[in-house]
């Protein structure tokens, strides 16, 4: 073994490692032998199957191509998982998985897969590979999902699905039926994304995917702006026993369009989180057609055994709460309720429901609180304080009187990491309150504040959250409040504590990462 470790001199300058980051020797020393990548690939059979997943991490990272498929095609374990491979390890710091991925390794260990595909089991790779030991899964779930700023370099999800859907196309048109040569099956696992312009190319995938050595495993499936008839056929096709989230997003389906897909949702018994954003209710004009559609959705809704997140945002619930939350089996542990004109009655509902003590995420926002709903809202904080992590209320109202008002209940969210408060009419006094009464909160770390109204010019009182969210600010005044803020948290040993303005960094988190 010693001596395929120095078989490859330095032909290339290493990657400059990113601030913070902590390498191993074993992980350096890992780095010294991919730079040579054709020495590397040589060198694999000779290496201890123990070394497979830092080998894996380094040359992901470090975008060794060649030894990135040569790995993936001579994998000598049942599993492959993006989840766990790159990771944070004992070798290196630096989580790839909060980054957008490469696009040139995950092209590459795409094409290591369907060289594996198209490899005989016995002549895989440099040496026979034992079918116990045959990789069965290639996990490729948990990569960043798209954020704000678009790097040519990396992959977004969309980028991602397409290039699984045409592996599975190619593998299943690529097919020979040459006897004793049959490759073991692979099970991908991914997190597919489809809109109305990848739904045929997607749908055909999947349909080549059942027969083929490839098979394709959705696990979180995100339809954005799609038909209810293609909607419904893509739910047709998936795997019933490995999707774990469905996210239907501007689909404009109302209550009709939504009896007809929930059904086909429900069939999905191990399914954890279910999305439905941008469903415009029909409960303003009040129908027979409607009642029934509405009784038809709750029925179907009490078939779900395992649904632990449920996100309805701006969905028409006044009044409605309790006979949606009524009809489901088992506890909620993420509630998202944004923009859904709820009503004390709704509030109050929800603080004595069993899903209050079980509450690890809740988004409130959009819904106003500062009126008759903010005792009810402090009510529900009361009951949610022993197990929230999470807590968006972003343009709901509150100014500093209910803010003050709330922070005695506020403060006792003890294991609180996260709170958004942007979009709501505070003060830098109101802020410097929170920040100083937060101090009991020790697992807080985010904290997404609105510019205070103190920085704004002319501001008419109370500021609809439309001014505060375009109207220009002074920016030598805000220059100021994040100095003072910044002042103040270094005074109280918080300065891992984040406070910014920024909704769009990706700070929120998702509910099966809390």
């Amino acid at each position: 073994m010693t001596g395929a470790w120095l078989v490859c001199p330095v032909t290339a300058r290493w990657p400059p490692a990113r601030p913070g980051t902590m390498h191993t020797l074993v992980f350096l020393s890992t780095r010294q032998v991919l730079q040579c990548q054709p020495a590397a690939c040589r060198a694999l059979p000779l290496l201890p199957r123990e070394l497979f997943p830092l080998l894996f991490k380094v040359a992901f990272m470090d975008k060794k191509t060649v030894v990135l498929r040569e790995l993936v095609h001579t994998w000598p374990f049942p599993l492959l998982s993006f989840q766990q491979l790159l990771q944070e390890c004992a070798h290196c710091s630096r989580a790839l998985l909060q980054e957008r991925p490469s696009t040139e390794s995950m092209q590459a260990v795409i094409l290591g897969l369907t060289a594996r595909l198209h490899t005989p089991e016995t002549e895989a790779g440099t040496q026979p590979l034992c079918r116990k030991h045959a990789l069965r899964v290639l996990d490729m779930t948990g990569l960043l999902d798209d954020g704000v700023e678009q790097d040519p370099g990396t992959m977004s999800m969309w980028d991602c699905t397409a290039a699984v859907a045409r592996t599975c196309i190619a593998q299943q048109q690529g097919r020979t039926a040459e006897p004793g040569l049959a490759p073991v099956p692979v099970e991908v696992r991914v997190d597919l994304r489809v809109n109305r312009a990848s739904y045929a190319f997607l749908r055909e995938a999947l349909r080549s995917s059942a027969g083929s050595p490839l098979r394709l495993c959705c696990r979180d499936l995100r339809a954005e702006d799609l038909p209810m008839r293609n909607t419904v056929a893509l739910l047709q096709l998936l795997d019933a026993g490995c999707l774990r989230r469905v996210d239907l997003r501007f689909n404009n389906l109302g209550l009709r369009g939504l009896s007809v897909i929930i059904p086909h949702v429900a069939r999905f018994q191990h399914l954890a989180s279910l999305r439905l954003h941008y469903v415009h209710g029909d409960s303003r004009q009040p129908s027979v057609d409607g009642e029934d559609n509405f009784r038809y959705f709750l029925a179907q809704m009490g078939r779900f055994t395992c649904l632990r997140e449920l996100s309805m945002g701006s969905s028409l619930l006044s009044g409605r709460l309790d006979q949606l939350l009524g009809t489901l089996q088992s506890p909620l542990e993420s509630l998202e309720l944004a923009f859904c004109a709820l009503l004390p009655e709704d509030l109050r509902f929800l603080a004595r429901s069993p899903h209050a003590v079980h509450l690890k995420k809740l988004d409130l926002s959009g819904n106003d609180l500062s009126g008759s709903q903010l005792e009810p809202f402090q009510g529900l904080l009361q009951a949610a304080a022993a197990t929230l992590l999470h807590l968006e209320l972003t343009e709901c109202q509150l100014a500093d009187t209910q803010l003050l008002a709330s922070l005695p209940v506020l403060t006792r969210c003890a294991s609180l990491r996260y709170l958004g408060l942007y979009g709501n009419p505070l003060s830098m006094a109101g802020l410097k309150e929170l920040l100083r009464d937060s101090v009991a909160q020790a697992e807080l770390r985010t904290v997404v504040h609105p510019f205070p109204v103190d920085c704004y010019e002319g501001l008419p009182w109370p500021p609809p959250a439309s001014v505060l969210l375009e109207a220009s600010i002074n920016e030598e005044k805000f220059a100021r409040v994040e100095a003072e803020l910044h002042q103040l948290l270094l005074a109280s040993g918080r300065a891992h504590v984040l406070w910014t303005t920024d909704i769009y960094g990706r700070l929120a988190a998702d509910y099966f990462s809390l």
